[in-house]
């Protein structure tokens, strides 16, 4: 996976190398109590006459693989840490906390953007480059049933 690198200053292309239609994200949720939850974002491409491979994405502070299905579309998972699963021993005695797991910390990101924009990384050659995706359409939450059903 290309990575939105913290070194030095990251050019943004002006133009995407794709042409793409409209892009879209949603929530979903497990409805099953403490079950998984997170965002698919799509990137449906209209046009792509260079076969280029949208690798990642950067998009509501998160970072995700793109991947390619139906010959036209990239969908990036984007997975929420889930609240709280497992319990964690508070007490007024330090010895008591000694077995409880340090909070993992949110991803930062490279790119400041606002909630409806994304950047997108892929290679030409051996070179990383980033485009930026403005407008970005949010559509209604999906609902699963189970969490064996499939995931978007």
């Amino acid at each position: 996976m290309a990575t939105f690198s913290q070194c030095g200053v990251t050019k943004l292309e002006t133009k995407a190398p794709v042409t793409l239609g409209a892009v879209y994200y949603q929530h979903w949720t497990d409805k099953v109590e403490g079950g998984e939850s997170g965002i698919v974002i799509v990137i449906p491409v209209i046009s792509n006459p260079k076969n280029i491979i949208l690798d990642s994405v950067q998009f509501l502070g998160k970072q995700a693989k793109l991947e390619f299905k139906n010959n036209s579309v990239f969908i990036g998972h984007i997975k929420q840490e889930s609240i709280q699963k497992e319990d964690i021993i508070m007490s007024s005695d330090p010895r008591a906390e000694y077995g409880n797991k340090v909070p993992k910390r949110a991803n930062t990101a490279q790119f400041q953007l606002q909630t409806d924009q994304c950047v997108v990384s892929y290679k030409i050659g051996n070179k990383v480059k980033y485009f930026k995706i403005d407008k970005i359409l949010k559509k209604d939450d999906m609902l699963y049933i189970d969490s064996d059903s499939k995931k978007p």
